[in-house]
């Protein structure tokens, strides 16, 4: 082998290894931007979300996965009907809830609303709901309460089987983590997630 060739092969081999290190170096860019991507989206935009529970039930199913969004409430505030997603309030915290430890309910009445559960009826502001997605009417009664403002009376569909404001009070609206919005899986139930309160 010549002194030529030895200068040509040791050239191409100090290329290659900048090569392989250009592209071991783009794809950690690509990974770490990314992953960015990813905590922005997560942290201001949307998350997916898992059911652990039956209190939703039969809108939404144990096992079921959601889109929770975040977005919306940014440019006006939640609605009643919506399903929200929101970290325990203090009164569940101070039961043994981690603060990480979601909930998922239905908005019920807002601030400055009056709620009542009477023989199986709930009232908002002394009107009946026509509540065509919960399981069954609730077994017991609540005496009319006022929520204060900046909170709100949230309930599970699965009335009788929910750990809701009958429960334990007023959620502060600043819990909110979320809108849900979208049920991704299972495949056979895939699609939007009815958010509405129906009035007679």
């Amino acid at each position: 082998m010549t002194i030529h060739q030895e200068k040509e092969q040791k050239n191409s081999a100090s290329t290659q290894t900048n090569n392989t290190w250009q592209i071991i170096w783009e794809n950690v860019q690509i990974l770490v931007i990314a992953v960015i991507l990813a905590v922005i989206i997560r942290t201001f935009i949307a998350e997916p979300r898992y059911i652990p529970s039956e209190s939703m039930y039969p809108t939404l199913e144990t096992g079921d996965r959601l889109v929770v969004e975040k977005v919306s409430y940014y440019f006006h505030p939640p609605q009643t009907g919506d399903i929200i997603v929101f970290e325990p309030p203090i009164q569940l915290q101070l039961q043994g809830y981690e603060k990480q430890q979601a909930f998922i309910k239905r908005i019920i009445a807002m601030g400055g609303d009056t709620v009542a559960v009477k023989e199986g009826q709930v009232y908002v502001n002394n009107q009946p709901l026509k509540e065509n997605y919960i399981l069954q009417p609730p077994y017991y009664n609540l005496q009319s309460v006022k929520v204060p403002d900046g909170y709100l009376f949230v309930m599970g569909d699965n009335r009788n089987n929910s750990n809701d404001s009958h429960v334990w009070g007023f959620l502060p609206e600043e819990n909110i983590i979320g809108h849900a919005v979208f049920r991704f899986f299972p495949f056979n139930r895939i699609g939007s997630i009815l958010s509405t309160i129906i009035w007679p």
